[in-house]
């Protein structure tokens, strides 16, 4: 195995961890035992919280690690990363484990520490594979990595409803079990780390060539190395008088300001979309158009399964197609999914007065969540993350992911918080209210979103220079709606694009 490909493994495992946490939450947060160990009740909000306090925790440890990370080296910034996810799943284990008096404490301390770490992960991990990899396919590369998150998903989940079944939703070790199993993830991340290079742009960024020169010798060969190091001293020479503070990035006068909006916006319509809250709460959805909880579960355990088969299409699309034509069609095929679903749930409810048979509403409002999985995988999973590393310059590119992993973390803690709240009271017109959600983030995005994929950072850069000029955001105005969709194929020049994916899967 190359060392390229090592790191695509790592980055791929590292993204995994989070995908493993959104499916283990889903059935821990219905155990028997879990509530009346935490001494909460089924449908009190405190489950929504337990849930969502971590999604602070990722938006505090992007920031905090990813300053780390800057000061200390990307390798020690992703130890510290890891170290805290391990730590936090620790305690979120012992919760309660012999003891009953602060069970709930460890486990909003566990689920806040956790969140440290993976918020930190999915800042860093992406800055670190962009500094020592090259693709033209960014999409396809970033999109398959996604992959691997849906991956630990089904994984937690798996485990969960099998050590359910097995061991039954009033037994301790049902959701304990799927807690201590996380520990796998960052264990052998730790135990491998030391096999990776450091980022040989941060070395030269502090000054320290040789040790710079020794990396480039582990991923590239002895031939290219010098070759490399000579183009990176280039680069950060040209760069270095043009830093980008947070400040150019978030006032309004800032000149990264266009660029960190749509960034923002990107996630916030990602959470939006409300697919966070049907991960996490996948059971009470389906046990919400009328089945059976067990029977809940096998089809939430296949729609996580489709869920990983269908991001195969992402990264077969994502190059081909465009981000804003699968973002803007993904929102809206959730939206009227969504819309459907809300007719549907209204007749499981009362699917008895009116005297239809339950599997008349259960079935086609499986397919219809089954669909809303498939599109928001294509639409609305990798997109939001991609596009962050194809509009900044390489010097505020570290800023843009941590700003994006913050308001990742903000958006998902507010949605899984208000989520089971909704569901308690709205039941199945929450459904409506995703429903317009989605269809404003569709809006959003065909509006104001602009079309990255297949364009040089150059000329991504430019779309925001003439929004300047023309005083105006709007896509189909800008540069005569140039980039409403992917540049016509004799226009493109793939030797010119400048890549930063977070996977390469050269040899």
């Amino acid at each position: 195995m190359t060392k390229k490909h090592e790191i695509v493994l790592f980055s791929a495992t590292a993204i995994a961890l989070y995908g493993y946490d959104q499916g283990m939450m889903s059935l821990i947060n219905t155990n028997y035992d879990y509530l009346r160990t935490m001494g909460i009740g089924e449908e009190s909000p405190v489950v929504g919280i337990i849930v969502s306090v971590y999604y602070l925790g990722c938006a505090v440890g992007a920031v905090l690690f990813s300053w780390f990370s800057d000061q200390k080296g990307r390798k020690p910034g992703i130890f510290a990363c890891l170290a805290s996810t391990a730590l936090g799943n620790f305690l979120m284990f012992i919760s309660g484990l012999g003891f009953h008096m602060g069970a709930i404490v460890f486990m909003f301390l566990g689920r806040i520490i956790l969140g440290l770490g993976v918020g930190g992960i999915d800042a860093m991990i992406p800055v670190y594979s962009s500094e020592l990899s090259s693709d033209r396919g960014r999409g396809r590369a970033l999109a398959q990595e996604f992959q691997a998150n849906i991956f630990g998903l089904n994984m937690a989940f798996g485990i969960n409803l099998g050590v359910t079944i097995a061991l039954t939703k009033h037994n301790q070790w049902a959701w304990r079990i799927p807690i201590v199993v996380m520990q796998v993830y960052p264990v052998l991340l730790l135990s491998f780390i030391s096999r990776l290079p450091e980022s040989p742009r941060w070395l030269i960024y502090h000054n320290r060539h040789d040790d710079a020169l020794l990396a480039l010798h582990t991923i590239y060969g002895e031939d290219k190395a010098e070759s490399k190091l000579e183009e990176l001293i280039e680069a950060h020479e040209d760069e270095s008088s043009k830093t980008v503070s947070y400040s150019d990035m978030l006032w309004p006068s800032g000149r990264q300001f266009h660029p960190t909006m749509v960034t923002i916006m990107g996630q916030i319509n990602q959470a939006l979309t409300g697919y966070g809250a049907v991960s996490v709460y996948g059971p009470q959805i389906f046990a919400l158009l009328g089945f059976r909880i067990r029977v809940a579960e096998y089809l939430t355990q296949g729609n996580y399964i489709f869920y990983f088969l269908m991001m195969t299409l992402a990264w077969a699309l994502i190059d081909r197609v465009g981000r804003r034509v699968l973002m803007v069609g993904g929102a809206f095929g959730i939206s009227a999914c969504f819309a459907l679903l809300t007719l549907l749930g209204g007749l499981a409810m009362n699917n008895d007065d009116l005297g239809i048979p339950k599997l008349a509403v259960a079935v086609p409002g499986t397919v219809l969540l089954y669909l809303a999985t498939a599109a928001f995988g294509i639409g609305w999973l990798p997109e939001p993350w991609l596009i962050p590393t194809e509009i900044y310059p390489s010097t505020a590119r570290a800023q843009g992911a941590a700003i994006s992993v913050v308001i990742w973390g903000l958006a998902n803690f507010a949605v899984t918080l208000l989520s089971p709240i909704g569901f308690n009271n709205l039941d199945y017109w929450l459904f409506l209210v995703f429903a317009a959600t989605n269809a404003f983030a569709g809006w959003w995005t065909w509006m104001y979103s602009p079309e990255t994929g297949g364009r040089s950072f150059e000329e991504n850069q430019g779309f925001f220079i003439d929004a300047k000029e023309e005083k105006t955001w709007r896509v189909h105005k800008v540069g005569n709606g140039e980039f409403k969709y992917l540049p016509r194929a004799e226009k493109q020049n793939t030797d010119a694009i400048e890549s930063t994916p977070l996977l390469d899967h050269s040899s």
